[in-house]
């Protein structure tokens, strides 16, 4: 993508003379982020953007990450220990009334560090009523809401504030095992938008985490996304005003496509709603993940029927017309963490068994697969 000059170099000519140099690189980041989602667009037609990172300059620039929906990260060029401390910053300006030099004992504690003297604190925290002040102190309430921060240091030199930052990063910790829903509906699988909505409200509903491969919905057509499944588009194009900022944390919602066997593969991965495509139940099966069946067309609906009365390793939410979100909500919470959930998934368990000695040396499919290659060899060797 081109730009003019013009576009590319933001105006500062209203700063005053002898403005801090930092404070004009943080302006024009902020004045660029026009330009910023001009960029964003680009790439997001043409590539799937799996992070955003940026350096101490850009915290105006996660807004526009968030907005398409791409995990913001920022690397961060100074140790731990300074890290811990632009975190702190926040509740040293609540509870402290005066200028921390001027504190009766000048030692300030931060998490994870030795006792530091006011005096030895970084020459922009000495002005509370400095502009680079507001800065750093805007900057420790925004690194409290991106998705990571890479850190220039190491374990065994910052032990320490690095084991400090760890502990305190609860939201960010890996989910637990098995409490995550995978949500999708194949490669061309779609809902009524009305269904959708619903869908996205019932997961929020249920309070458990989620990764969902959204489609844009048809109301037409149960498998439109055939036509269409590498269109690019923006989740909250299709989803309820707002559900991705207040589901930020449980789920994680991608537009078209992620590699189906490394999700169910995954151990935080708990269960599957599914179109019961025959390759997703195989996947599904062989790695040993129940299901909430919601078949969509093709032989579909016969296939959920066996998967939920004859294997019994699915729940199937009431499908008279509109499915609302408090079926939906009810159908995910038994599944991650109910009773007939957990007798699902040993039967799930017990079904990957199955599978995997079936694609043994020795087993049913193995043998199979080696006598029809035998036929062939056969066949050939005939003429």
């Amino acid at each position: 993508m081109e730009m003019s000059r013009d576009e590319a170099e933001p105006k500062l000519k209203d700063l005053p003379e002898g403005i801090d140099p930092a404070i004009q690189v943080f302006l024009t980041v902020s004045r660029s982020l026009p330009s910023l989602r001009n960029v964003f667009e680009s790439l997001l037609s043409k590539i799937h953007l799996a992070a955003f990172l940026t350096d101490l300059f850009g915290i105006d620039t996660f807004y526009v990450a968030k907005e398409y929906n791409v995990p913001s990260y920022i690397f961060f060029p100074s140790p731990a220990s300074a890290l811990s401390l632009l975190l702190h910053i926040p509740k040293l300006d609540e509870t402290v009334p005066c200028e921390f030099r001027d504190l009766p004992g000048p030692v300030i504690k931060i998490p994870g560090c030795i006792l530091i003297h006011a005096k030895d604190l970084p020459e922009p925290l000495q002005e509370r009523k400095s502009g680079m002040y507001e800065w750093i102190l805007r900057a420790g309430k925004r690194f409290s809401s991106l998705d990571g921060i890479a850190v220039n240091s190491f374990t065994d030199l910052d032990f320490r504030a690095i084991k400090s930052l760890q502990d305190g990063a609860g939201a960010n910790k890996p989910p637990s095992p098995g409490s995550v829903l995978y949500v999708s509906f194949g490669s061309g699988g779609t809902l009524s938008r009305a269904q959708q909505g619903e869908l996205a409200l019932g997961l929020e509903m249920s309070g458990q985490k989620f990764l969902w491969v959204a489609r844009k919905p048809n109301d037409e057509l149960a498998s439109a996304a055939y036509l269409n499944c590498q269109s690019q588009f923006h989740p909250s194009e299709v989803l309820p005003n707002g559900f991705l900022e207040r589901t930020k944390g449980q789920g994680f919602v991608v537009p078209s496509w992620v590699p189906q066997t490394q999700i169910l593969g995954h151990g935080a991965t708990g269960g599957f709603i599914t179109h019961c495509g025959w390759n997703s139940t195989l996947e599904s099966v062989a790695l040993g993940i129940p299901l909430i069946a919601w078949p969509r067309y093709a032989e579909q609906k016969m296939t959920a029927v066996v998967l939920v009365e004859d294997l019994k390793v699915a729940l199937r939410p009431n499908e008279n017309g509109l499915v609302g979100r408090e079926e939906i909500a009810k159908v995910v919470k038994d599944l991650i963490e109910g009773e007939e959930g957990k007798r699902l998934g040993q039967r799930m368990r017990d079904l990957k068994v199955a599978a995997s000695m079936a694609l043994s040396k020795e087993g049913s499919s193995t043998r199979a697969l080696s006598e029809l290659a035998s036929k062939w060899a056969n066949v050939e060797a005939l003429r």
